[in-house]
């Protein structure tokens, strides 16, 4: 039964513009129609608010602020808002119809995803939210089900309804809004929203795709939130093995509950994704993962997912039971018989006998040609990513036997399973000769090196000597730590990470100071107080005109009463003095017109009536006479009669 039938909305006429065809979805705040634009004669989604919330002002104020923000966002990847406005008791929005499916359908039909259609998919959703970041927006519930993939496999961010200015960091009820299986940690234990949580959200979308599940699962909402905040977004191929440790890397960082170590917004998440694409083979990116629904055991005709993007639709895998036939060398078939020689008058009774014996001579020499040259030899079989049990039986039927059995680090192949053999499959051996093979280790990790109190350049070099990379750097004041040496990372002493994993340092910026505020100071007294204070001293060589007197300080970096490292520098800039400007002559004019020539002019005017001239609307003086020069912005008193 079509639900629509039941709606009210349902063939209205809204505003008395947009006929409603048919309801598409509904939210927890608003109800999305398809509907028809009949002054423009396009088809459109219509957006209408949920009327029991409409009388709510904060929420309408939001629900408006979509409109506002999302117009703003000339983006392709962005669903486009063309309209607000309302009827009666409805608050509506008037956006771009994308025939197609979400991201979730797509998850919820095909399961987890080859790595290549997760990032074609994530590509364009973090350009859509980079446009968003880069213009002042965060969207704040990025999520499977706000991502559309439309007919022509284009892909589209959608409800931009929770979207809010980067500065601002709080909503006025205190209430965290968003999707709990993908809201960052800040947003739930402080309510903070910049486009970090974003990114966050994006990094647990990248595993939700590459494992067919949330990385936080639980009985309630609370166990999930309790998660994020203190458990890490494990590794996918914890999930997925063999999956490329670059992805689990690429997660790591967008998912790092810690917002200074994530990327710092939609765009550097971008250009990390582009890294990770580029540093992988065609066979990593089209693996397919175990929890793949393939394509035969699906409906077709039910299939809504069927128009989502090329790198989508994958090949059927290959059965682990079915293997390539080896292709093995056949016994040399019997030669054909010799042509009869002509028969002599006097016909030997050696004849016969001797042509038996020319064919059994051939057939011996035949048979021992082939021996020396392939009967004696076979073909190592296929035994790359089998287990060693699953290799030694396939070397036995082959008539081989395992050999050396060696073991190695792999990013690519599954701890467990064979690297590589030698001699390598396909090579000719001789029979019962021994096969050695390589087991992979999985993804060689290592412990992050405690370099706490050591140099930047002395941690830089440890790390990489215990086989991981220098990360981002972030500075610090302590108290306890020399200024320049490492007071931590992140992750922690000890953690074990993938080798070549970025560990992040946070590195000391020695005791805070205060500094002090020198401005108006002359030279020698500014440099006193803040060398005194622990800082050093730096003068501009340009100077500027400000209202202090010439040769005083008019500026300083750091401004004072803020806070630098003791033994920073503290530049000044001095004083050029005011700038000087002619002072117009209004002895004699209206009070009024004064007023405009002195102001027009950059002074500020003071009036001096006396008890003469409490109603008198005439100049009788300036106490800077017409003529002279007076500092700019300064104070011009007119005496009035």
């Amino acid at each position: 039964m079509d639900t629509t039938l039941q709606d009210p909305l349902v063939g209205q006429v809204l505003d008395g513009r947009y006929r409603v065809d048919a309801r598409i979805a509904v939210g927890g705040m608003a109800t999305v129609y398809r509907a028809l634009d009949t002054r423009l004669d396009r088809v459109l989604a219509l957006k209408v608010m949920h009327p029991s919330l409409a009388a709510d002002g904060s929420f309408v104020e939001r629900f408006i602020r979509e409109a506002k923000s999302v117009a703003r966002l000339a983006h392709p990847n962005v669903v486009q808002v063309f309209d607000q406005g309302t009827d009666g008791s409805y608050v509506y929005l008037a956006m771009e119809y994308v025939a197609g499916c979400t991201l979730r359908d797509v998850l919820r039909e095909r399961g987890a995803l080859q790595p290549r259609a997760a990032l074609d998919i994530l590509e364009p959703v973090l350009a859509a939210l980079g446009a968003a970041h880069r213009a002042g927006f965060v969207h704040r519930d990025m999520k499977p089900e706000n991502v559309l993939i439309g007919d022509d496999g284009r892909v589209k961010v959608a409800d931009f309804g929770l979207v809010r200015s980067v500065d601002t960091v709080t909503n006025t009820t205190g209430t965290v809004l968003g999707t709990v299986s993908y809201l960052a940690p800040e947003q739930i234990e402080h309510g903070t929203a910049d486009p970090r949580v974003d990114v966050y959200a994006c990094g647990v979308v990248l595993y939700e795709m590459l494992t067919g599940d949330r990385p936080h699962e639980g009985d309630s909402p609370a166990t999930v939130l309790y998660k994020h905040l203190h458990e890490d977004v494990p590794p996918p191929s914890a999930v997925v093995p063999g999956l490329p440790y670059e992805l689990d890397e690429l997660v790591a960082s967008a998912t790092a509950r810690t917002p200074d170590v994530r990327p710092y917004d939609a765009v550097a998440l971008l250009a990390q994704t582009r890294e990770v694409r580029a540093a992988l083979g065609p066979d990593q990116l089209d693996a397919v993962p175990p929890r793949a629904v393939a394509a035969e055991h699906r409906d077709i005709s039910e299939d809504r997912t069927s128009v989502i993007p090329r790198a989508l639709h994958t090949p059927r895998p290959l059965p682990v039971n079915e293997e390539p036939a080896l292709h093995r060398t056949s016994r040399l078939e019997s030669p054909p018989p010799l042509p009869p020689r002509p028969r002599r008058d006097g016909r030997s009774r050696r004849g016969p006998l001797a042509i038996v014996v020319a064919v059994l001579l051939i057939l011996g020499v035949g048979t021992g040609v082939w021996y020396i040259n392939s009967g004696q030899f076979t073909e190592v079989p296929p035994v790359l990513a089998k287990t060693r049990t699953q290799a030694e039986k396939q070397l036995n039927h082959a008539g081989l036997d395992l050999g050396t059995v060696k073991h190695a680090y792999s990013d690519t192949v599954a701890r467990g399973t064979i690297i590589s053999s030698d001699p390598e499959p396909g090579a000719r051996v001789r029979d019962n000769a021994s096969v050695s093979i390589t087991l992979s280790d999985g993804p060689e990790t290592v412990k992050v090196p405690d370099v706490q109190g050591r140099t930047l350049a002395e941690a830089r070099a440890q790390l990489k000597k215990s086989g991981l990379e220098p990360g981002m750097v972030t500075r610090e004041f302590s108290d306890s730590v020399e200024r320049g040496s490492v007071i931590s990372t992140e992750p922690g002493t000890g953690v074990r990470r993938h080798a070549g994993s970025a560990i992040a340092l946070t590195v000391s910026k020695g005791s805070a100071v205060d500094v002090p505020d020198v401005t108006g100071e002359d030279l020698d007294s500014a440099r006193s107080d803040l060398e005194d204070a622990g800082l050093k001293v730096k003068v501009a060589a340009e100077r500027i005109n400000s209202d202090y007197d010439k040769g005083q300080v008019a500026a300083q970096t750091p401004r004072g009463d803020g806070q630098a490292a003791e033994g920073d520098t503290v530049t000044l800039t001095l004083s050029k003095g005011p700038v000087m400007v002619e002072v117009p002559d209004v002895t004699g004019d209206s009070v009024d017109d004064a007023h405009k020539a002195l102001e027009g002019a950059g002074f500020k005017v003071d009036e001096d009536r006396g008890l003469l001239g409490l109603f008198g609307d005439t100049v009788k003086a300036q106490s800077v006479k017409g003529g002279q020069t007076a500092p700019k912005g300064s104070t011009i008193t007119i005496k009035i009669r």
